[in-house]
């Protein structure tokens, strides 16, 4: 320890500051918390003064990485939301989470904001649906952030993302792509969000939006992304009209900071990795309450392949009441823990489920449904990893098929073994604390 650090000082390049103070917002299920959880925690470790603004159903998360928690929201919006079909609907979606937390928390997280962020001494680290942060940058001058957790988020003409509902593939002529955003933000952006937030600049004395919605989001509020450049495009080159001062960090798999990779595996299941071959994995992501015939058909397709599986789920109403000897569902589990001990991983395609199975080593089946999942497992499939199959035609006779070329694939073998030499949480973590205090300190 240094003499500045012993007096509570943090030395940035040759420049020594006063600790930090970052407040992060996080809005939205499990994988939007834990990254910021796991960001938190590491600032603090450096000896920062965080504060975690999320909604209470997250509570007890917030307090197993010691951090100081603010409430958004009520527990019984966020149970609420995860009970409407509509979240899972690849063109309602996003629709219902921008109406439920984006803007139905403007006025709220506004106050917050601007009570415990001040100007030139906190630094707010905005999650995707934080649009009163970005308000609070023009109207206060507070410092913000974008935490951008997928490429999909960070739309390009050069390299297009793969849209949810889009009408284009990837490689598709970049004409199409372009027609294709020019008709989502005219029938969504400028009819969902761009009405409430005007209304709400203007009730805080902001004139209408000059530019588009995309070029203020990150104007006030420059991405810092927690994924590798070679998740955006395998050569590492990311496209050359990204926001100006976008920086890429890789994948800190953010929930090991809030301890749950720390924590032992449930004694069943441990008896279960210990009895047998190692299992398939099978979840469609944590807020998903509606995922029965998910279950039904990870079932059988463990039955068609000879394979054991483990099925993941905090809400096991979703699951059978019986379960075959080779089938086990221990509840809410660590994947970090778990993911290495296993054959292969059949996910939704969020983001955090995407780095664990890169992390991992294993082959990834994905069955997208909405939100950057599409995208996600695009890019995935480009990397040699994983293979896709729709909801709408998720069976167990499918699964089985796809999955058992996954298994039995060289090439897949060596792309998953290429990738996960590339994943480096720990560096990930550092590069994402190291920059933010860069940020703090020229701002």
């Amino acid at each position: 320890m240094s003499p500045l650090s012993s007096l509570g000082v943090i030395v940035v390049g040759a420049v020594p500051l006063a600790a930090m103070h970052f407040l992060l917002t996080a809005l939205g299920s499990y994988g939007d918390v834990f990254p910021m959880i796991g960001l938190g925690a590491s600032l603090q470790a450096r000896g920062h003064a965080v504060t975690l603004a999320t909604n209470p159903y997250f509570a007890d998360e917030a307090a197993a990485a010691n951090l100081t928690m603010v409430e958004v929201g009520t527990a019984e919006d966020y149970v609420r939301m995860t009970r409407n079909r509509s979240l899972w609907g690849r063109t309602s979606g996003l629709e219902v989470v921008f109406r439920e937390a984006a803007i139905g928390l403007l006025e709220p997280l506004y106050k917050l904001v601007t009570e415990r962020a001040q100007p030139g001494e906190t630094l707010v680290i905005a999650h995707g649906l934080d649009l009163a942060s970005r308000v609070a940058a023009e109207s206060r001058g507070v410092s913000v952030t974008s935490l951008v957790y997928a490429p999909m988020a960070l739309w390009s003409n050069l390299a297009p993302p793969r849209l949810p509902a889009g009408f284009a593939s990837p490689r598709a002529p970049l004409w199409l792509h372009r027609l294709q955003f020019l008709v989502g933000d005219w029938f969504y952006v400028r009819r969902v969000i761009t009405p409430p937030l005007e209304a709400f600049r203007a009730s805080h004395g902001l004139p209408p939006l000059e530019q588009g919605f995309f070029d203020w989001y990150y104007g006030v509020a420059p991405p810092l992304c927690l994924f590798p450049d070679w998740f955006v495009s395998p050569s590492g080159a990311t496209p050359a009209d990204w926001p100006r001062g976008t920086v890429t960090t890789g994948f800190p798999l953010g929930d090991s900071a809030g301890g749950r990779d720390e924590l032992a595996l449930a004694e069943p299941l441990e008896a279960f990795l210990d009895a047998g071959t190692p299992p398939i994995v099978f979840t469609p992501g944590s807020a998903m309450r509606y995922g029965e015939r998910f279950f039904a058909a990870a079932i059988d397709a463990c039955g068609r392949l000879g394979r054991r599986g483990v099925l993941l789920t905090k809400y096991p109403e979703q699951l059978p009441a019986a379960l075959p000897d080779t089938v086990i569902a221990p509840g809410f589990t660590p994947l970090g823990r778990l993911l290495p001990r296993s054959a292969g991983f059949v996910h939704h395609g969020g983001i955090g489920s995407s780095a664990r199975g890169l992390a991992a080593g294993v082959p990834q089946l994905i069955q997208p449904m909405a939100f950057d999942q599409f995208d996600n497992a695009w890019r995935l499939r480009r990397l040699g990893v994983a293979d896709e199959l729709r909801a709408e035609r998720f069976s167990g006779e499918r699964a089985a098929k796809k999955l058992g070329r996954l298994l039995e694939s060289s090439a897949v073998a060596e792309a998953t073994r290429t990738w996960k030499e590339r994943c480096d949480a720990p560096a990930a973590l550092a590069a994402a604390c190291d920059e933010l205090e860069r940020r703090f300190a020229t701002q």
